[in-house]
């Protein structure tokens, strides 16, 4: 059992020597992976559908919202 003993510190030296992968860069201003950007974009969604049968549906189609919506929510999850 003694012999699988870790060297906590220089398993921490070797952490910090190990570059780490750039962090990607998008217009949202916090950090996200692909499924938080995925959320976002369905949330996002939600909402202009709703608010567009709110005060749009009666001069805009709701086809209007469907393609702004899916538009908003590709650029979210691609460039986001």
């Amino acid at each position: 059992m003694a012999d699988q003993l870790v060297d906590l510190d220089a398993a921490d030296e070797e952490a910090r020597l190990v570059e780490a992968r750039p962090v990607r860069q998008g217009f949202l201003p916090i950090v996200t992976n692909w499924f938080d950007r995925l959320f976002i974009g369905i949330y996002l969604f939600v909402a202009i559908e709703l608010l567009w049968m709110r005060f749009l549906e009666k001069a805009i189609p709701l086809t209007g919202a469907h393609l702004l919506s899916l538009l908003l929510l590709v650029l979210i999850v691609w460039k986001g």
